[in-house]
């Protein structure tokens, strides 16, 4: 097979599924060194692969941002402009590798738009994101984790897998930032216990009533800090969490970038979390993970790892991968004690090692 002189990957969003491509870049890197290295992603997930030493140049999409401003007839012409110079960007270089890691209608237009020699992509592509392919589709089992999943792409270009750290780059600023951040809440040391609560899916989320009961034994019986993250939006939902906690917790929501979220979980004993984009920065970071998971497939999109705990009902129902269900038991049974015990038995281990 021949060494490709280029390579454009393209995994567009969303945040937890571009952490786990990661590790995907960081194989191409190795066994490709020479190479150049372009990611397409978008403006959401941008910021977890911005500066990442393995890439060459990142190309991002403002596709929400355009989608948003049409629907509300707004700067209908900036618009128009500011798609023409993407696909001028887009299509500035001609690579021997087109990737696509998403496999969806959206990104299998941007794989036809690319000037490519070779467009490769994965089995079980959907909305028809195949067509824009030109070799046969890589077989891929979706029972594996995503990470594997990729890697098994990896694979197929002859590429040695065993070698990768998938983590997340992050300036010095960024990590003065948060250390500055943590100190005038009062964080000097460890043992910090990171919780987060929110998830995009409604089915996926665990009643603020336990998470307040769960944060209370943490900070009396463990010694330990509680600090709440999440998104701007999510504040006064732990607002409303820590009212109904005996001692405040310090809420850091909306406060920091994705970045400087990736380092604070480095300064975490744990964190313990719903199924979404911040556990998969946790693993990505090294900071062990107790993740709570109802109605998604912990195999599938789990933490990565070994080092990590999933919290299940266990119900037959589940996964169902609904994002609406009149019961929601499969969230509803996951009690205060299980999660509890797995976060006591995470703090007193020993730190990770790695992935």
């Amino acid at each position: 097979m021949k060494i490709p002189k280029s390579i454009l990957i393209i995994k567009l969003s969303a945040i937890g599924d571009v952490v786990h491509a990661l590790p995907f870049l960081d194989v191409l890197r190795e066994n490709f060194p020479d190479a150049r290295i372009d990611w397409l992603v978008e403006e959401q997930a941008y910021q977890i692969i911005a500066g990442h030493s393995g890439l060459d140049r990142v190309i991002v999409s403002l596709r929400n941002s355009w989608k948003n401003r049409l629907l509300q007839f707004k700067s209908f012409m900036s618009v128009i402009k500011e798609v023409k110079v993407f696909l001028k960007e887009l299509r500035s270089y001609e690579y021997d590798l087109v990737i696509d890691l998403q496999g969806l209608l959206k990104s299998g237009v941007l794989v036809g738009l690319t000037k490519g020699k070779r467009k490769i992509g994965m089995s079980g592509a959907r909305e028809g994101g195949w067509v824009f392919l030109n070799e046969r589709p890589v077989p891929v089992d979706y029972d594996q984790h995503a990470i594997d999943r990729y890697l098994r792409v990896a694979g197929y270009l002859a590429c040695d897998i065993g070698s990768w750290k998938g983590d997340i780059p992050v300036s010095d600023s960024d990590k003065k930032w948060v250390n500055d951040l943590l100190n005038v809440s009062g964080v000097k040391k460890w043992p910090v216990v990171a919780i987060n609560p929110m998830a995009r899916w409604k089915t996926k989320l665990w009643d603020s009533e336990s998470f307040a009961a769960l944060a209370n034994r943490i900070t009396d019986e463990l010694s330990c800090k509680v600090i709440f993250t999440g998104s701007n939006t999510d504040r006064n939902v732990i607002e409303d969490i820590s009212g109904k906690m005996e001692r405040r917790p310090i809420n850091l929501a909306g406060q920091t970038s994705l970045k400087q979220l990736a380092y604070l979980f480095t300064r975490c004993a744990a964190l313990v979390t719903t199924d979404t984009g911040p556990m998969h920065i946790a693993a990505a970071m090294g900071c062990r993970v107790v993740s709570l998971f109802g109605p998604t497939a912990p195999w599938r999109t789990g933490p990565y790892g070994q080092s990590h705990t999933v919290i299940r009902a266990d119900l037959e129902c589940s996964p169902c991968f609904k994002k609406k269900c009149e019961d929601m038991r499969c969230m509803k049974e996951i009690t205060v004690d299980r999660v509890f015990e797995a976060v006591k038995d995470t703090v007193m281990s020993e730190p990770m090692s790695g992935l």
